[in-house]
């Protein structure tokens, strides 16, 4: 059996450590793999290189990914596109290298993609990924745990010149539909508030919470904020700017953003996104000996399983309203809005 892994969307840690878990358990059960350069791309031209144990050794740390990636979706239709039958192309390249299973590896719209390749015939197994870890039908995404790391440090970081200076430091995490990384890095870094899309905020109240701390003796705050918050009247002005402006403007109290940004996405994965990409990989490694396809790897109850590809797609893994942290930070004085 011949098999090919991609990786797809938005880079992220753990990645490498995923193909190497797929390539290296596949060789285990006898299997040809091949490496899909820069996503769906890859497929349409034919771009790809083999993988043996040399090219998969070495990887487990790096960050990135050795294949490339793309953010390439051949069952959208855009302006201006040179292949009229994307779909169909990838299904004939899938046949002129020999590919009996595709490994995707990526976020939503790789999954959705997946599942639509599924649906036109192709051998497919999805493994999740992403630092916001909002892809339905898992407890965890491999990312993520590297993502709330390096914004827990950056909150840690804050506290001093926060401290310093009596400032409000604001700090704008990624996260557009799902608040994971601002809810887990704002509790273990301590923030004051913690603004996330699922839960609706009122910056007036935001700003009497930061006066009572002031009028109570506490010299600075932290207010950490996802990057997909609401923005009142001024839609497009960047999140954690907004609410900046806001705070200064109402309390007088200095007040500074910073944004992290990418730096969530780049680097060595840590060893918890080591072990789940891992375990991820080799998993589905052994769906692929059973001929068990068209199904995501996914983690439940720190167990391994898989989903349908048909269900996954389309569909966001969100904070859910009376998520427990939520609740344990409430009763610590944090303040969500």
């Amino acid at each position: 059996m011949k098999i090919g892994i991609l990786s797809s969307g938005g880079d992220c840690p753990g990645i490498n450590a995923t193909i190497r878990g797929v390539g290296k358990a596949a060789m285990t059960y006898g299997m040809e793999v091949i490496g899909v350069l820069d996503g769906f791309s890859g497929l349409m031209f034919n771009d790809y290189i083999q993988l043996d144990e040399r090219q998969l050794s070495g990887i487990l740390t790096l960050g990135g990914t050795i294949l490339g990636t793309s953010r390439e979706k051949p069952f959208k239709k855009k302006e201006g596109d040179l292949i009229a039958d994307k779909p169909q192309m990838i299904k004939q390249n899938c046949a002129k290298m020999g590919i009996d299973c595709l490994v995707c590896v990526g976020g939503n719209g790789t999954q959705k993609t997946a599942a639509q390749l599924s649906g036109i015939g192709l051998n497919v197994v999805g493994i999740p990924k992403t630092i916001d870890n909002d892809v339905w039908g898992t407890d965890v995404t491999f990312g993520f745990d590297t993502a709330v790391n390096i914004a827990t440090e950056a909150i840690d970081r804050l506290h001093s010149t926060a401290n310093s200076h009596k400032r409000v430091m604001v700090i704008e995490l990624m996260g557009h539909h799902a608040g994971w990384i601002t809810l887990y890095a704002g509790i273990a870094g301590g923030g004051d508030v913690i603004l996330i899309p699922e839960l609706d905020y009122n910056i007036n109240k935001v700003n009497e919470v930061l006066m009572e701390r002031s009028r109570k003796g506490k010299p600075y705050s932290i207010v950490v904020v996802a990057e997909g918050i609401k923005t009142g009247k001024k839609e497009g002005m960047p999140a954690g700017a907004y609410i900046a402006e806001q705070i200064e403007k109402e309390t007088k109290i200095e007040t500074r953003v910073t944004v992290p940004g990418y730096t969530l996405r780049g680097g060595s994965p840590s060893p918890l996104d080591r072990i789940i990409a891992t375990r991820m990989g080799t998993y589905a490694a052994s769906l692929i000996n059973q001929q068990d396809f068209g199904k995501m790897v996914a983690l439940h109850h720190n167990e391994m399983t898989s989903v349908p590809l048909k269900e996954v797609g389309g569909k966001l893994r969100l904070v859910p309203h009376d998520h427990f942290l939520i609740k344990q930070a409430k009763r610590v004085g944090t303040f969500f809005g």
